[in-house]
C-alpha cells in the first residue's frame, strides 16, 4: 500500500508541475493574475462557506438523525458540495459568447444531477456500511446465554 500510495503522490506532483508549466509558458501575464484570483476565491469559498456548512450539517446529523443516515448525509455533502460550487460558472452559461457555440454547449445540469445521483449512491452505501458493521458488532457482544 505504501508503494501505491507514494506512486500516485508522485503522479500528482508530475501532473501539477505539468500543468504550472503550461499555465507559465502558454499565457501571459493577466491570465495568469486571473488563474491567481481564483485559484485564491476557490480557498475563500471553500475554507469560508463550504467546509463550515459540512461541518455544521455533519455536528446537526449527528445530533438529530441516526448515525448511518448522518454518515450518509455527510458524505453526500462532501462529495456534492465542492462539485455544485465548481458548477456555478456553467450552470449559469458565465463566460458563453454568442458567436462561439462551442462555449459551454453541453447539457451541464443532466451533468450535475447524474453525478448528484451517484453521490446519493454513494452517501446509502456508507450508511448501509454503518448499519452492517454495527449489526456485525453487536452480535460480537452478545452475550451466551448458556453460560
Amino acid at each position: 500500500m505504501r508503494g501505491a500510495r507514494v506512486g500516485l503522490i508522485l503522479l500528482g506532483a508530475v501532473g501539477m508541475a505539468y500543468g504550472a508549466w503550461l499555465l507559465l509558458s502558454r499565457q501571459d501575464l493577466a491570465q495568469i493574475v486571473e488563474v491567481v484570483i481564483w485559484l485564491a476565491a476557490a480557498v475563500v469559498i471553500h475554507d469560508g462557506i463550504l467546509a463550515p456548512v459540512v461541518v455544521g450539517l455533519g455536528w446537526f446529523g449527528g445530533r438529530f438523525l441516526p448515525r448511518a443516515v448522518a454518515r450518509g448525509a455527510v458524505t453526500v455533502l462532501v462529495l456534492l458540495g465542492p462539485a455544485v460550487l465548481v458548477a456555478i460558472p456553467v450552470l449559469g452559461r458565465f463566460g458563453a459568447i454568442a458567436d462561439n457555440p462551442t462555449l459551454l454547449d453541453r447539457d451541464y445540469t443532466r451533468g450535475l444531477l447524474i453525478f448528484a445521483a451517484l453521490c446519493v449512491c454513494a452517501g446509502v452505501a456508507v450508511g448501509v456500511g454503518q448499519l452492517r458493521s454495527r449489526q456485525r458488532a453487536d452480535q460480537v457482544r452478545l452475550p451466551d446465554k448458556e453460560g
